[in-house]
């Protein structure tokens, strides 16, 4: 079992990420998405199904968003309604910014079991009406048994240098695991993976695994989104990306060299890493590199 897995801080965990339906789709698309989604990944072989809860992120950045944003189903009742079938644990996302400390209670004293990973605020100027501190302490008295993982986002760490200590504030707090940001800045991963070995170290605290997300790129316009989320992307990868004449076979090199380029940093360290395989596109040729690039992961990892 995943829980498990993590528990044990064990290496080499493999996730596949996915986000839920529009939620402007007819019931029957959905079901029929669903099924679509439900075949693919069962024979995938991963030890969890991560599931987005999207939020626009408008307020983040006053550029103008090259993808419209269009609201998605939640995705406990996704996972709960229409993945049921996928025997698949399954970690969900809560954007805690978005709910009441009211309706944040009722999803929590419904979840006492599985895996989830609250996500905080966009930015400052996001209007909040409950925290993640506050959403912590919720969890721990309405759901203990709820496994509770975080966000890491290593590019943060190339300014603010603190994203390890953000880390492991949150343990503290009851993160049992992390999935960081989709990354393709790769000093930017082993800078906050040294800084976070470095200081558990010093202060005898016990690593738990950071989850690293990868994902195909299929197109310039999807290189910008990348951007706009705020993924850090070196010039030279960006220029490479922007001018190849098979942009998603070169992304799908560029994150076989990062994953495996970390891979070996943490095993120096023993520092417990793994894989999440992000797939939100909607084109067939960048689902089908995604389902590619799980099986090259669990290749490296000698799955």
């Amino acid at each position: 079992m995943l829980q498990d897995l993590i528990r044990q801080r064990t290496n080499g965990i493999v996730l596949y990420g996915i986000t839920p339906p529009k939620a402007q789709n007819t019931p029957e698309k959905i079901a029929e998405i669903a099924a679509t989604q439900v075949e693919r990944i069962r024979s995938l072989g991963v030890d969890g199904l991560v599931l987005y809860d999207i939020q626009d992120e408008a307020d983040r950045t006053s550029e103008a968003r090259p993808f419209p944003f269009i609201e998605t189903l939640d995705p406990v009742m996704y996972a709960a309604e229409h993945l049921a079938s996928l025997d698949l644990p399954k970690i969900t996302y809560r954007c805690t910014a978005k709910y009441s400390p009211e309706s944040f209670t009722a999803y929590l004293q419904a979840q006492q079991q599985g895996l989830a990973v609250f996500v905080g605020a966009a930015s400052r100027q996001q209007r909040v009406t409950l925290t993640m501190n506050d959403a912590y302490a919720l969890r721990q008295q309405h759901s203990p048994g709820l496994l509770l993982g975080g966000v890491a986002i290593p590019e943060r760490h190339l300014v603010k240098q603190d994203e390890h200590l953000r880390v492991v504030a949150k343990m503290a707090q009851g993160c049992s695991y992390f999935i960081t940001q989709c990354v393709y800045n790769v000093e930017a991963a082993k800078t906050f993976l040294s800084d976070y070995y470095y200081h558990c170290r010093e202060h005898g605290i016990d690593m738990v695994p950071i989850i690293f997300t990868i994902t195909p790129c299929g197109s310039v316009k999807t290189l910008q989104f990348m951007k706009w989320l705020g993924i850090s992307i070196p010039k030279w990868l960006e220029n490479d990306l922007s001018h190849s004449v098979d942009i998603l076979g070169d992304s799908l090199n560029a994150c076989r060299s990062i994953f495996a380029e970390l891979i070996e940093y943490a095993a120096s360290k023993q520092i417990p890493i793994g894989c999440n395989v992000e797939s939100v596109a909607i084109r067939k040729d960048e689902i089908e590199a995604s389902l590619q690039l799980v099986r090259d992961v669990q290749a490296m990892l000698g799955r």
